[in-house]
């Protein structure tokens, strides 16, 4: 249940300041942040919307923030970004990092509270993160069908001029919502980046009657080479018994496997790209 907020401006109107000191000693009212209030305890939903009320008219969730909210937050980050007004001065309150807003936009809301669009949150992530970072960005956006492929060209549009448009310019046409995790959309770039073919993401192999049998990160269909991420999954047992028996099989239908773990991708990329080529050549 959504808990009731008040500022203390809306409680002084009913409240003397003696009242309001003794329901917060009875925990009739507890503070959620400094002029914010509650009947109930909070949640973090209710500390987020608390944290709005502290905020100049017209803030906005943004960001990575609102990337969480509109159902593509692919990128970790423990703060709160917010866009505000660029006439406003930026607040400073912990936890809280403060954008100006560029171009003009309107807010939507997303269960209940205000954010930047979803692709302009796209967009101001794929221009302002690293390059190795955006793209699951704009790929994680197209998944969860926040935005479509149009969308996403007609924003990027839109930020002719501003800093990091090139490269989100760059990444738009590359972005592919079949791409399941980050790593998936890494491993793809660092191949399109050695000049590779673009790989299939999501591969299905079917077996000989049709019937569709294993799904690949990543992989090339007529050469029949597949590519896999090896997370902190495939070190589970049953998953290790599932992961021999497709590799079993998929050597018998002459397909080439290639595997590769963090350490490649983050450490190795020039490993991947010509163990990659070897295969396909």
């Amino acid at each position: 249940m959504t808990a009731q907020l008040w500022r203390v401006e809306t409680l002084m109107r009913t409240l003397t300041a003696r009242r309001l000191r003794t329901r917060l000693s009875r925990e009739e009212l507890r503070r959620v942040r400094r002029g914010v209030y509650s009947d109930q305890p909070v949640d973090d939903e209710d500390e987020l919307r608390a944290l709005l009320l502290c905020l100049p008219a017209g803030t906005m969730l943004a960001r990575q923030t609102a990337a969480r909210r509109h159902g593509f937050g692919v990128l970790r980050d423990d703060l709160v970004h917010v866009q505000v007004p660029p006439s406003v001065p930026k607040p400073r309150l912990p936890g809280l990092v403060v954008h100006h807003c560029v171009l003009p936009v309107q807010p939507v809301l997303v269960q209940g509270l205000p954010c930047v669009p979803a692709a302009r949150c796209a967009i101001d992530l794929a221009r302002t993160v690293s390059r190795f970072d955006a793209l699951p960005v704009l790929d994680s956006a197209l998944r969860a069908e926040a935005v479509t492929p149009d969308d996403l060209l007609a924003e990027v549009s839109a930020h002719r001029g501003l800093r990091g448009v090139r490269q989100a310019r760059e990444l738009v046409p590359l972005a592919d919502g079949r791409a399941e995790c980050r790593q998936e959309s890494q491993l793809r770039l660092v191949l399109l980046d050695g000049r590779l073919p673009p790989p299939e993401p999501q591969l299905w192999v079917p077996d000989r009657y049709g019937a569709l049998r294993y799904r690949l990160d990543l992989g090339y269909r007529e050469r029949r080479v597949g590519i896999e991420y090896d997370g902190l999954t495939h070190l589970d047992r049953d998953a290790l018994r599932y992961d021999r028996e497709r590799v079993n099989w998929l050597d018998a239908q002459g397909w080439r496997m290639r595997y590769f773990t963090d350490r490649d991708l983050y450490r190795r990329p020039a490993h991947i790209v010509a163990t990659i080529r070897a295969a396909l050549s």
